[in-house]
């Protein structure tokens, strides 16, 4: 195969920081989504209706006006969070849920929930009006292996949330384990999950083998193969439960590259790259358009994207640094893929 076209896909885990950053990085999005998830884990956090209506202002100043790109916003649920602000969000069309940061959890997480039982009323309002709740699923316990906090969250707190709230419809943001799938697999069609570029194509030796490699550093941490096999079963079984989400998440290169590297990897400009590389490894690439364009946009009820996208068999370099005034490191920066999105 020379050439694959796909419907225009959506990202549905993606940040975008603000300002000169966000002006930097939001074009390569834009120019290669349709659609996106935009998360709201800024400084201050997004936490309501008309502070996502303003970031969306700033997003569509910051892409070029033609590209067609529709951001939409997760809502920052903390436990201040007032009642009424669930009902805005149910009602404003660019707002699809409220995103559950455990406080400390990852980038700009402090003002997260510390614990759940604080927003059980939040809950049975989203619950009672159908809004979404996105998940970041780790435990935050210093006692807990990091390897093992998004399982031991699944067991501690999202199965007993998903029996009390049992309508609550929600996604398990970047699933990294085994565990993580089973629990969406065994769940009722409300509980879905966004899958990364990254946690499909990595394990852990990635981040750690022959050295700290700070570019592969992200929250939730690459896992052992066996779970990054089970995140490629779930992502290539056509099962409408998994989708995309990239996560990607650009840092200047110089807080990427010190003593206390921030988490979070680039991969806006190379994802869709990165997820035909991974599907057509494992024979599936039949189902990638399901995976990338349709099953996210169905799970939160809305059209699928009329245009297309041409992904070519042509080998390209990733480059080392992207962007203008402040530096960033794409993952895989100064490797070389195999497919390359049209007009990119």
């Amino acid at each position: 195969m020379k050439t694959l076209t796909l419907t225009r896909p959506d990202d549905w885990h993606l940040h975008l920081r603000d300002g000169a950053l966000l002006a930097q990085a939001a074009p390569f999005s834009a120019c290669r989504f349709g659609r996106a998830l935009v998360m709201p884990n800024l400084k201050p956090p997004v936490t309501t209706v008309a502070a996502a209506l303003a970031y969306r202002d700033r997003i569509l100043k910051a892409v070029p006006p033609d590209c067609g790109f529709t951001p939409y916003f997760s809502l920052y649920l903390t436990e201040n969070t007032a009642p009424a602000e669930i009902a805005r969000a149910a009602a404003e069309p660019c707002v699809l849920g409220f995103k559950l940061y455990p406080a400390g959890a990852t980038t700009h997480s402090d003002a997260g929930v510390r614990r759940l039982e604080a927003v059980y009323p939040l809950l049975e309002a989203m619950e009672e009006l159908g809004v979404v709740l996105q998940v970041h699923g780790e435990v935050t316990d210093p006692d807990i292996d990091i390897f093992d906090r998004e399982a031991v969250f699944i067991e501690r707190e999202l199965v007993p949330l998903r029996r009390r709230f049992p309508d609550l419809k929600i996604v398990l943001e970047h699933v990294t384990t085994a565990e993580g799938v089973a629990f969406v697999q065994q769940s009722p069609p409300q509980v879905a999950a966004t899958i990364t570029p990254q946690h499909l194509r990595y394990n852990r030796n990635a981040l750690l083998a022959g050295g700290i490699r700070p570019h592969y550093y992200c929250l939730p941490v690459l896992k052992r193969e066996k779970h990054r096999q089970a995140l490629l079963a779930a992502a290539t079984s056509g099962s409408p439960k998994f989708f995309l989400g990239t996560d990607s998440a650009p840092h200047p290169r110089p807080a990427k590259e010190n003593a206390c590297g921030c988490a979070g990897c680039f991969t806006a400009p190379l994802a869709l790259e990165m997820y035909a590389e991974v599907f057509e490894h494992a024979g599936a690439l039949d189902r990638l358009e399901d995976f990338a364009s349709g099953f996210g946009a169905d799970f939160y009820g809305l059209p699928r994207n009329r245009e297309k996208v041409r992904l070519l068999r042509k080998s390209w370099e990733v480059p080392q640094t992207l962007g203008g005034e402040i530096p960033l490191v794409p993952l895989r920066a100064g490797e070389t893929l195999p497919w390359r999105l049209h007009d990119a």
